[in-house]
């Protein structure tokens, strides 16, 4: 038991380091860019892995700095613990804000319902929109809500207009006079496992089963090749871009996620797991919303959780989901959750800070495919695939996490 309340401390204390340490690299980059020190700004945001567009109040740093000096020549200051950081740096820099460094990565004191009291999933209609000549194994939206893309085993990309969708599905739209269907993709010689737009501009990348991550311009209307093309050891399984843009996870055969500098290629692997699994390849990898963790789902069973800054370990989750295999991973926005998806036809929500089962949810069935499990807009719900209907299975999470669960029709891509 002493054990274990030790190796608790160490992780808290692991986690919280790096919280300092990602928020003093925000205060930095701003600092650096508010003084037109764009060059040195640049620099340190590229060797820190923190957005250059960071955001916090002018002279936050210094004035930081100037109450630690102080504090410290009053003999105030008694160690990092008890000093109260200032929690005014803006929601749109890489890293969360710290608004106390006693606390966890993220406050799990309590789950606060701040989605309102409305729990009537919208009326949503399908329709057919194209066709892969294979199976469509991924789909991904940009993060403007503006395009689509879809993967396949037929080797093919399809970028869709979501505005012109829309317009398809007018009642006085005519056949076909609307192609939703913009740009169409060729370059990989494998099937397609996963998608991921870039977080500004208009790059798509892909990865797929013949070891490659690619680029592709789709601000080019008659680009049909990737512009740039990143070569792996492994089949890659999923890609995902970090919040800033300038930097690639892929999750492969290997059971170690692999991160890429997009300006270099250079390949980072992590020399610090809590556990290795020859069997564990990687079937997800998503950054967070703010780049400061990441989370992988394993063919082993397994979660984990990495930080977006070190690269190491710092939660793994043997098992969560029995011996099936772990095929999603998502974060909430806040940070606080985790939603995994596995071949035990099971749904998981999980506190990041305890490790913890939150909820559960069955009804679906997914045994056979790489299913996901995907929030809404808002969080108020979760949808998943059934194979046995070929429908999608939606949960609804209530105020206090409680698990409902109904069907919608499912439509084709």
């Amino acid at each position: 038991m002493d054990n274990n309340n030790n190796n608790n401390s160490m992780l808290e204390q692991t986690l919280q380091d790096g919280k300092l340490v990602r928020l003093l690299n925000c205060l930095i980059v701003a600092h650096l860019r508010h003084n037109n020190l764009t060059q040195a700004a640049t620099a340190v945001a590229s060797a820190t892995m923190t957005p250059l567009n960071t955001q916090a109040p002018p002279n936050k740093l210094i004035q930081l700095v100037a109450k630690g000096l102080a504090a410290e020549n009053n003999h105030v200051l008694g160690g990092i613990s008890s000093f109260g950081l200032d929690s005014s740096v803006a929601g749109t820099a890489l890293y969360a804000s710290v608004s106390d460094p006693c606390t966890t990565v993220v406050d799990f004191s309590a789950v606060h319902d701040t989605k309102g009291a409305s729990k009537f999933f919208p009326k949503h209609e399908t329709r057919h929109i194209s066709e892969h000549k294979n199976v469509a194994t991924c789909a991904r939206f940009s993060p403007d809500g503006k395009f689509v893309a879809t993967g396949s085993a037929d080797m093919s990309i399809k970028l869709f207009e979501v505005a012109k969708i829309k317009q398809s599905m007018q009642p006085d739209s005519r056949e076909g006079s609307s192609r939703p269907v913009i740009r169409t993709f060729y370059d990989h010689l494998q099937p397609i496992n996963d998608l991921d737009f870039h977080p500004q501009n208009n790059v798509l990348i892909s990865g797929a089963k013949d070891h490659t991550i690619r680029f592709f311009d789709f601000s080019k209307t008659v680009a049909k090749r990737a512009f740039k093309v990143i070569q792996d050891t492994h089949n890659v399984r999923s890609v995902s871009f970090h919040p800033s843009g300038d930097f690639i996870l892929a999750g492969t055969d290997h059971p170690i996620p692999h991160l890429y500098d997009v300006n270099t290629f250079h390949c980072y692997v992590s020399a610090n797991v809590l556990e290795s699994n020859a069997n564990g390849a990687i079937n997800q990898v998503r950054y967070s919303s703010t780049g400061g963790m990441y989370v992988t789902a394993s063919k082993d069973g397994s979660i984990k959780l990495w930080d977006g800054v070190t690269a190491s370990c710092v939660r793994s989750i043997g098992g969560a989901h029995g011996t099936a295999e772990a095929t999603s991973a998502n974060f909430t926005k806040d940070q606080r959750f985790v939603l995994s998806c596995g071949k035990d036809s099971s749904v998981k929500l999980w506190e990041i800070g305890t490790g913890k089962l939150v909820k559960q949810y069955v009804g679906a069935t997914h045994t056979q495919w790489r299913c996901q499990a995907v929030f809404n807009d808002t969080e108020e719900f979760v949808l998943c695939v059934d194979e046995q209907s070929n429908e999608v299975s939606l949960m609804v999470l209530q105020p206090n996490w409680v698990a409902i669960g109904f069907r919608l029709s499912s439509g084709t891509l």
